[in-house]
């Protein structure tokens, strides 16, 4: 039990030491304050607890995006970049593919793991709320296991938990975590078969594991092969993207998050992908500027691009 009486709020020490509420947060977060502990979201800090030097960047490696996201998971910070992604993710995501909730709703029942009484819900399924919440569970699944080589368990487990407990995965040949068992098609263009589907995975996830140096173009060529087999009944774009991102935290490569702005040119990216693959590009490269600011705001080192 921490002892208030000995212990400052963030935006008293931000007073006595002279800076921002959100340096101190970033301070704390990075295990730079001593004895800091976080409590429900809230930070408490040792009445004489010193003001961290500057980081000299020769003696200390930058942390990337993925380091601070594990952390703030881990000490359930709120209102950081962990916050923020979980929610602009899963709102954008799941929006394009038709989920009605808005994105206040999205927060709502991310802040507080319920649903509002004073929300209208009028018109919006129960799925749409299940595949919110477990859609959560899938950007923590695809931050915990960020550097491992994408496999087909992981994809698997991805659209498993994605799916879990939707009307769909009462249906036996809806195939929850699994392969397809029937045809689909994506944008009016058929699909691979679902007897094809195994092969054509392991084939392209070999393919992509080869690969020694990877890029933004190496990923997004990963994303169309993907969306092209379709290889889950639903719930593919959804996965698609939750790989793209896991990738781009693996890699260090600037995250970007295709909203509702970017979703027609996203959709046309991908349909002309083989024959002008600078579409998709500048499209993924805008959701990255985009991304960009948000970390310029959290001050976090932007990766590549």
């Amino acid at each position: 039990m921490v002892n208030k009486q000995n212990y400052l709020t963030v935006d008293e020490i931000a007073t006595l030491w002279n800076i921002s509420e959100r340096s101190v947060r970033n301070y704390c977060a990075e295990g730079r304050v001593q004895g800091a502990v976080c409590l429900g979201g809230i930070w408490q800090i040792p009445a004489e607890a010193k003001k961290p030097e500057r980081a000299n960047q020769k003696d200390e490696p930058t942390l990337t995006l993925l380091d601070i996201l594990r952390r703030e998971n881990k000490l359930q910070i709120k209102g950081g970049i962990y916050h923020q992604v979980q929610i602009d993710l899963t709102y954008n995501s799941n929006h394009i593919e038709g989920s009605r909730l808005t994105e206040d709703q999205t927060r709502y029942i991310f802040e507080t793991h319920t649903v509002s009484a004073l929300a209208k819900y009028e018109g919006i399924r129960t799925d749409d709320i299940v595949e919110t919440s477990n859609h959560f569970r899938c950007i923590d699944y695809i931050i915990d296991n960020a550097n491992r080589k994408v496999n087909e368990h992981m994809i698997k487990r991805l659209h498993f938990i994605l799916k879990n407990g939707t009307s769909d995965s009462l249906l036996d040949w809806f195939n929850v975590g699994q392969y397809k068992k029937m045809p689909n098609t994506v944008g009016g263009l058929e699909t691979t078969p679902p007897e094809k589907v195994a092969d054509e995975m392991q084939a392209l996830i070999k393919r992509y594991q080869a690969r020694k140096v990877l890029d933004l173009q190496d990923l997004l060529e990963f994303h169309y092969q993907f969306e092209r087999i379709h290889p889950f009944q639903d719930g593919n774009g959804r996965v698609g993207r939750l790989i793209l991102f896991k990738e781009c935290l693996r890699l260090n490569i600037i995250p970007f998050i295709i909203d509702e702005e970017l979703k027609l040119f996203y959709y046309r990216g991908l349909k002309e992908w083989k024959t002008e693959p600078g579409y998709l590009l500048d499209t993924c490269r805008a959701g990255q500027d985009k991304f960009r600011k948000l970390l310029e705001y959290y001050r976090i080192s932007p990766g590549r691009e």
